[in-house]
This record gives C-alpha cells, sequence and structure tokens, in this order.
C-alpha cells in the first residue's frame, strides 16, 4: 500500500468556470492549487471567493497553450516545496459542452472543441493525481474528438487511451437523485489511480438522496408581485422585468401548464404583425411553463433570464425564478460573492443603485449558474474522497 504524506487535500480545476462546483471540494477542506479558466470575469468570481491560497495559482489562458501548462506544472512544484505536498490528490475538468450536443458534435467546425477533453486528459496524466472527476453533459462520452494520435475517437475511448492507470467509473446521472434540489442530466467520470489498490471508484461516487421539493427549498423567499420589485433585505432575491403585455400570457396558468395551452388565443405568445396576432412558434414543449410546488427544480440553463426558456416561470409568482432561487436550485452557497461588493453593502444601497447593479450584473450572474456544476454534488464527491484517504492514513499508521 502507498505511503500517505501529510493531511493536507489538494485539487486542481480545469475550465472551472466561477468555481461554483469546486466549492463542494472547498467545504470539505481541500485547497486549490490551480485553477485555469479563459474568461476573465469568471476568474475574478473565483478571486472574490478566495478559491486559491496563492494568487498564482489563478490561471486565465488558453488551456491549449503550452505555456498554460506549464504554469500549472509549475504551481505544483511551488506547492511541493512549500506546502510539502507529494502529489495532488484530484483532477477536476468540466470541458465546454457546446461542441459536445446531439445537434452539433459532427460538424466539422466542432471537432477542435471536443478535443478539449484531450488536453484535459494529457495534463491528467503528466500530473498523475491519485482521483480525477470529469464531467459533462449526457452525451459526452460518445462524441468525437481528435486525439493525439491524429484520430478521430470518442471520448471515452480517448480516456481509456490515455488513462490507462486509473480504474475508472462512467456514469450518466440526474443530479436531482443525488440530493441537487434541481433536475439536471449529466456525464460523470471518476478515476482512482490503480496504485490505491484498496479504493474503487464506487467508493467516491455520491450517494443517492431524495432532492427537496421547490416548496421545500425555495418556499420561504419573500412572495414578490410586483415587475422590478427587490427583495430589501435580498438584492439577489428580484423579480426581473419583462414587456407587461406578456403577463396577461402567464398570470393565470396552473402548475404544469404552459401558455401555449392557453385557449384565448390573445393569451398565447404572439407578436403584432401588420395589426394582427401571429402566434410564435412553440419550438419546446415546456416553453412559458410554470413550474410545479411540490417537484423538484427544473434544469437551469444559461437563459434562466427568460419566460420562453424552458420552465423558467415560479409556480406562483408571474415571474422567472430570481438569482437567489436559482442559487438555491443549484446548491450554491449562500455566502458565495458575485462582485467585490459584500453582500450586506449591497443591501444597503438606493433601490435606484440596485437597478443599476442588477442591469450591469445580472445576466452574467444567471449564465454563470446555467454553465455551473451543482455544488452538492461535487461536495458530495469531495467527502468521500476525504474520508477514503483519512481511512487510507489510518490503516497506513497500523
Amino acid at each position: 500500500m502507498p505511503s500517505v504524506e501529510n493531511t493536507k487535500r489538494t485539487f486542481i480545476s480545469l475550465f472551472s468556470c466561477a468555481g461554483i462546483g469546486c466549492c463542494g471540494f472547498k467545504q470539505e477542506g481541500f485547497e486549490c492549487i490551480a485553477t485555469n479558466e479563459i474568461l476573465e470575469e469568471r476568474i475574478k468570481m473565483q478571486r472574490f471567493n478566495n478559491k486559491c491560497k496563492y494568487n498564482s495559482g489563478y490561471i486565465r489562458r488558453d488551456i491549449t497553450n503550452e505555456y498554460t501548462k506549464e504554469l500549472i506544472f509549475d504551481e505544483i512544484k511551488f506547492w511541493q516545496k512549500e506546502e510539502h505536498i507529494k502529489d495532488v490528490d484530484v483532477i477536476i475538468a468540466t470541458p465546454p459542452c457546446q461542441g459536445i450536443s446531439v445537434a452539433n458534435h459532427k460538424k466539422k467546425n466542432e471537432l477542435g472543441r471536443n478535443s478539449l477533453i484531450v488536453e484535459s486528459l494529457g495534463i491528467t496524466k503528466e500530473i498523475n493525481p491519485k482521483f480525477f472527476v470529469y464531467e459533462n453533459v449526457r452525451g459526452f462520452l460518445k462524441a468525437e474528438c481528435s486525439d493525439t494520435d491524429g484520430e478521430l475517437k470518442s471520448v471515452e475511448q480517448a480516456i481509456e487511451r490515455h488513462l490507462g492507470n486509473y480504474n475508472i467509473l462512467y456514469r450518466v446521472i440526474n443530479f436531482k437523485d443525488y440530493g441537487n434540489p434541481s433536475s439536471r442530466t449529466r456525464t460523470l467520470v471518476l478515476g482512482v489511480r490503480k496504485d490505491l489498490s484498496d479504493i474503487a471508484p464506487l467508493d467516491i461516487f455520491p450517494d443517492r438522496e431524495t432532492p427537496p421539493t421547490l416548496r421545500q427549498s425555495i418556499g420561504k423567499f419573500k412572495k414578490l408581485d410586483i415587475m422590478g420589485e427587490i427583495d430589501p433585505d435580498d438584492i439577489y432575491h428580484n423579480f426581473r422585468p419583462y414587456q407587461e403585455n406578456m403577463r396577461s400570457w402567464i398570470c393565470d396558468l396552473e402548475e404544469g401548464q404552459s401558455a401555449f395551452d392557453q385557449q384565448d388565443i390573445q393569451k398565447i405568445p404572439h407578436q403584432v404583425i401588420d395589426g394582427e396576432n401571429v402566434a410564435n412558434k412553440n419550438k419546446n414543449s415546456d416553453k412559458y411553463t410554470r413550474c410545479f410546488w411540490d417537484k423538484p427544480g427544473f434544469c437551469v440553463h444559461t437563459r434562466n433570464d427568460e419566460l420562453a426558456s424552458q420552465k423558467t416561470i415560479h409556480p406562483e409568482d408571474d415571474r422567472v425564478f430570481s438569482i437567489r432561487e436559482i442559487m438555491v436550485m443549484m446548491s450554491v452557497p449562500k455566502d458565495f460573492k458575485w462582485t467585490r461588493s459584500p453582500f450586506k453593502s449591497l443591501n444597503t444601497i438606493s433601490y435606484e443603485e440596485k437597478v443599476r447593479f442588477l442591469k450591469k450584473n445580472e445576466l452574467n450572474i444567471r449564465r454563470t449558474l446555467g454553465e455551473a456544476v451543482p455544488t452538492l454534488i461535487l461536495q458530495k464527491i469531495a467527502s468521500k474522497i476525504r474520508q477514503v484517504l483519512e481511512n487510507e492514513r489510518s490503516s497506513c499508521k497500523i
């Protein structure tokens, strides 16, 4: 059995967005050696939440650039010297999924993007952490990628080719079945280095848990009836405005009902063209749909700001879910900071200042939430990893 160094637990995060999922590892006492994200606004959010112990750990660069990889490797060397770690415990990778959708994954111009997973594989192979966690969309494993040998492979085949020294578990799951307050079907790939002979991937897989209903998770929040209303105690609990004429389309909807089910033609979503009502196209059955109080939340999409998006309407109020409600549905910690300004300070500014703040920041926050891995899921995995490592350390002392 391999020896265990000190008790410090570490991780590296690739394609880390705002670091929402990684909060789960922080909650379990893991420290972030390096985090890589190409968008400055996302890296800023990670800084606001003190994700990395050292400033050099925030690496805002293209992962395909060799210098970017060197920065990550240099950060590991720094931790080995300054923090006396031997191995990196975990690598988390969540490559962008736009090129891995069913509609797009075979488009020629998307193959390069799909190959970002190959970059993750190469870095994982080089660093050789004890564990890795990959998360992506349902069709992730079957999507094609351009491998380092020049051949097109499925992502699963590429993983097997590069990471043969790991025992690997592949699962497509709905995160709501593991306690997350909203539905989110994703692929989880968990790897355990083979020299950790007493640990299997199933040992770090999250336990199933009944999810809370929307009534249980967000029912406590203040009712918002007035368009533009902001809870005076919580700037992130707000009634996002929309065109006033659209309110009649949704105001009398029952739970689970869509505005396209309306009998009154004036209440069916439409545009007025040359004085005539022209009904909008109903491409998806869940557009303009009111959610159920006594079911878990919908899958949070990046356009959760729109009535016309999928299942975005509150079970009772005539509005989309507020930022705060979306945060709860994605199991984001309440104290997660979206800006440099402290939450208490934001709540003390005037209503007009709050409106300006939301106009500047709301869409970015909402889209970031739609891109995130729910904190709870990675927290559950981190908890399992922490437990098995503690057990391993205890057995080494016997």
